[in-house]
Formats: C-alpha cells, structure tokens, sequence
C-alpha cells in the first residue's frame, strides 16, 4: 500500500472528476443512475441535504450499485467518500439503506467485500459505514427484511455483516492494516458494535478480549487518551455480558483497569472504568482480586477528589458498598485458612478485624491447631517479610483472643522463632515480633498498653 493510499482524506478524494458519462455508455450505469449522479454530485451541502430529504432511497441505490459493479480503485474511493461525507452531516440518514423500497437490494454486501479487497482508505470508509448503517436497522424486525425481502435471492444478513465486522475488527487489532490508524479505527467501531449482543458472542468466541487488555495502559496524549476511553469503554459494554466476564477476571485486565484509575484526571475515563469495576464486582471471585488489590483504598481516595459526574459519584459510592459487603463475605475461616495454607500472608482486612479473631477463634484448634502450626512454620521457611510481619501478627492476635493462647503457643515452640525475627532488618517485621513476644509475656492488656 502507497502512503497517498493510506493517507488520503475523504476532502482529497472528492476533489476529483468522475467520468459518469462514460460508465453510462458501457452501461455500468442507467440513465436515471447519471441523472440523480449529475444532480447530487459537487453541489452545495444544504443542496444535498434537500435532495436526500425528497428521495434519500434513490441516491443510496444508484451509489451502493456503483460499488456492487464498478472496481476501479479511484471511482470507488470517491463513492465511499460521498457516502461517508453524507453519513458524517447526519449520521440518522444511516436509516436510508433499510428503505422498504430497497429491499430487493443486497445493501450491505458491497461493504463487506471491500473491507478486505481495497487499500486502506477503501476499508476505513467501508468499516465505518457498515457500522453506521447495521446499527441503525430497524428493530424488532426479521433480519432478512432489512436487508432484503425477496426470497429468490440470497441476501446478506445483519448477522453475516456484525460476525463479518469483528473477524475484520480482531484482524486489525492483531495485524494493523495501517500503522497508525489501523486499531484506533477498530477499538472506535467495536465501542459502537460491542452493544450488539451477536457482536459480544463473536467478539468472545474470536479471543478478542485478550487484544484489548495490551491497550488498558495509563495515556498521556489526547489521541492516546481518546483510544484508551473507547478501549474502557469496549470493556465497560463486555461487563454486562457474563461470557466475557470470566475472560475479564482471568486476563489482567482488573489489575490494569486499577492502574490506569490511578494514573488518570480524566473524568470520562475514570467514569467507564469505575462503572466496568462496579459491574465486575458481584461476579464470582472478582471482588476478593479487587479487595487484594487495593481497591477499597482507592474508592477512598476518588470520593475525595471533586467530580461533577452524577454517575460517576453514584457509581462510587455503590462500588465502596459492594466492596464493604465482599469484605465481611472475605473475613471468613477458610478464606484466612486458604491464605495461610498458600504460604503468602498480606494486610488483608481479616488480619485486623477484631469479630473475624472473636468469631473464629475457636477454629484454630481444628485438626490439633493445624493452621496454628503452618502459621509457625512460616517464621522458619518465609523470605517474605510482609509474610512475616503478618504471621507474627496473626500470633499475637492468637494470644489475645484465645483463652490459652499463651500456653498453646509456648508449648508449639513458637517463642523462639519469633524472638529471632526481633533483630530482622525489616521495620515491620521486628515491630509485630515485638508485639507477638510482649503479648506472650505480658498477656495482652499490657503489651497493647506498651505499644500504645
């Protein structure tokens, strides 16, 4: 592809003459055809306008029969480019192409040939105006009718153009057709279509999700800003389609979605991505891998900044509930016994919460106190020393809330291992040591005085 190809813009394209005459004379097109050609083309804008107004059908059947016939690069482009200026003056004029006095005609299929014969202009414009133009069918209707109604013919169905869209979709965000313009065209069509329920089924089936995760990274410029909106905004409309939502908790796309949160001022941004992480939050282990990551912190942190999105405000405070919600759900047995078991002890809410120690205590004593044990063989084998700061914390919490505590723990030999970790190089390791080795002499009341 030349670069005057992929860099043309649709005001170049219209500059040119085209020889109507001459196609009408090798019969490519009718004499009515070059009449409403002759009326439509190089006249003023409002002159256009008034002349779709009157008899729109007719001017979208001479110029969709002009690409079904004619395959000459230049009169193609110029097409395209007539129809993409009509569509971008008045996007609602999409609803001329399901006209019933077009419905013997294949509207749609000249479009999805080009998306994948023309350079890059041709499947630029033809992407997007099948987008304009599937969106605005009518509905409810039998997907035959709007595209066509006679039966002898094989039509192209609505299906047949969404399913063709993502394929193509998927292909630029793997391959771009253009360097610069390939997926930012795709992500900006795909936050138009991701509406479409066949669209999201197509979208899933073609692992499309994982090409959106590279492109959830905090931006800088404002072309780089309105790409990463559409691309939130594709994963906002993917939310509501439980498919795709195991494909959302599996990917890394919460940990992203979080990072750019905390990169970005911009209200739109934050807003679609704080509806998604609203919408995600109910969905199976979602809100456990939001809670790990810091998020409850972050709501925090966002309801004090000054927004004048209603939405974004209502969405913020919905998301610090459900995270409040998930949180008492989190402070359960087996999920500590989960944690302790896995070897990797964090500051997750448990820890610190005085109804999770008071309401489980007597859960330690399973299986002669096995987790008990693990949470002392932690100390020897643990390198991690956010690990065991907590473990040495979780032992003083032992000590404080279960009536033998002390004895228990001292009996296990846990007293010097923990006296070890007092000279740790780590600050917060040796102050929970401290506190596990003061709870365990001077019982709890007075250590917490202590460390008051």
């Amino acid at each position: 592809m030349t670069t005057a190809q992929s860099d043309l813009s649709t005001e170049q394209v219209l500059r040119r003459d085209i020889p109507w005459e001459t196609y009408m004379s090798t019969k490519l097109i009718t004499g009515t055809g070059l009449q409403l050609l002759r009326r439509y083309d190089k006249k003023p804008e409002n002159y256009k306008a008034q002349l779709l107004d009157d008899d729109g059908p007719s001017y979208i059947r001479v110029l969709v029969s002009i690409l079904r016939d004619i395959f000459k690069e230049e009169t193609v482009e110029y097409v395209l480019a007539l129809i993409d200026e009509m569509l971008t003056a008045n996007p609602k004029r999409a609803r001329l192409f399901h006209d019933t006095s077009l419905a013997n005609e294949d509207t749609y299929e000249p479009f999805l040939r080009l998306l994948w014969k023309g350079n890059w202009f041709i499947q630029e414009k033809s992407c997007k105006i099948l987008s304009l133009i599937v969106s605005a069918r009518p509905k409810p209707q039998d997907a035959a009718i709007a595209n066509g109604a006679s039966k002898s013919k094989e039509f192209t169905t609505n299906d047949d153009v969404l399913k063709g869209l993502v394929e193509w979709l998927c292909t630029q965000l793997k391959k771009p057709s253009h360097p610069s313009r390939g997926i930012p065209t795709a992500i900006n069509c795909l936050a138009t279509l991701l509406k479409e329920p066949v669209v999201r089924s197509s979208f899933v089936q073609a692992e499309g999700v994982k090409l959106l995760v590279p492109l959830i990274t905090p931006a800088s410029t404002q072309q780089s800003i309105q790409l990463l909106y559409e691309t939130c905004l594709c994963i906002w409309l993917l939310s509501y389609y439980e498919p795709a939502i195991e494909h959302l908790a599996t990917s890394r796309t919460l940990p992203r979605l979080i990072e750019v949160v905390k990169g970005s001022t911009k209200e739109k941004v934050v807003r679609v991505v704080v509806l998604t992480l609203r919408n995600l939050l109910q969905k199976g282990t979602v809100g456990a891998l939001m809670i790990d990551l810091g998020l409850p912190q972050l709501v925090q942190s966002l309801k004090a900044q000054a927004w004048s999105d209603e939405d974004l405000l209502d969405a913020l405070n919905q998301l610090e509930e459900g995270l409040k919600d998930n949180i008492k759900k989190l402070s359960s047995f087996d999920k500590y016994k989960q944690e302790v078991l896995l070897g990797h002890l964090d500051w997750s809410p448990m820890h610190k919460n005085p109804i999770f120690w008071r309401e489980n205590i007597t859960n330690f004593e399973e299986n002669d106190f096995q987790i008990l044990r693990v949470l002392i063989t932690i100390l020897d084998t643990s390198t991690d020393p956010r690990t065991l700061a907590v473990a040495c914390f979780d032992l003083s919490q032992f000590i404080q809330y279960h009536p033998a505590g002390r004895i228990i723990v001292t009996d296990l030999k846990a007293k010097e291992r923990v006296m070890k970790l007092m000279n740790h190089e780590n600050a917060e390791v040796t102050k929970n040591a401290l506190l596990c080795i003061q709870r365990l002499f001077l019982g709890a009341k007075y250590a917490s005085f202590l460390l008051a």
